[in-house]
């Protein structure tokens, strides 16, 4: 695992910087820089939207009693998906993009889950990356006294 990790920290600023000497050499200089501020501005509009309607829809879903799992893992998606465009590059502003986008992130979600679920044979009683009641206890409140019993007088117990 940590050997992709480097591969993907070293690998991804080298095809960013090959990005940006072919656009710049196609479109010039200043353009590429204006394309560059003008993703992360947009991003960050874009991300704020969905962010604040991702909250409201999970906040939706605590007040009906029920675990916001699609929201949570959108606004997961939303957060990686804005240090994407706020990172300067064309690869990771098309990854930031593509995270923005609702469908692609169910997608997404859906495929986690089901690897989750297969996981080292997990099997999770929940029905496919939606959102899951929350139970309630609402059982009878019984009163009592907890006492430790020792091998002697569980032994004697056993005798009678």
């Amino acid at each position: 695992m940590a050997f992709w990790i480097l591969i993907i920290f070293i690998s991804i600023p080298l095809i960013e910087i090959a990005l940006f000497i072919q656009v710049g050499g196609f479109i010039g200089l200043w353009p590429t820089i204006a394309i560059v501020i003008i993703t992360a501005i947009l991003g960050t509009f874009l991300i704020r939207k969905q962010g604040l309607s991702t909250l409201q829809r999970a906040q939706n879903e605590l007040e009906k009693k029920q675990i916001p799992i699609r929201e949570l893992f959108e606004g997961i998606c939303l957060i990686f998906s804005g240090a994407l465009l706020l990172t300067p590059g064309f690869l990771t502003d098309v990854i930031g993009f593509v995270l923005l986008v609702p469908s692609l992130r169910g997608i997404l979600g859906g495929l986690l889950w089901k690897t989750i679920q297969n996981t080292k044979g997990i099997k999770i009683e929940m029905s496919d990356y939606k959102s899951h009641n929350i139970k309630e206890e609402t059982g009878p409140i019984v009163e009592g006294e907890a006492f430790e019993i020792t091998d002697e007088e569980n032994k004697e117990n056993d005798k009678k």
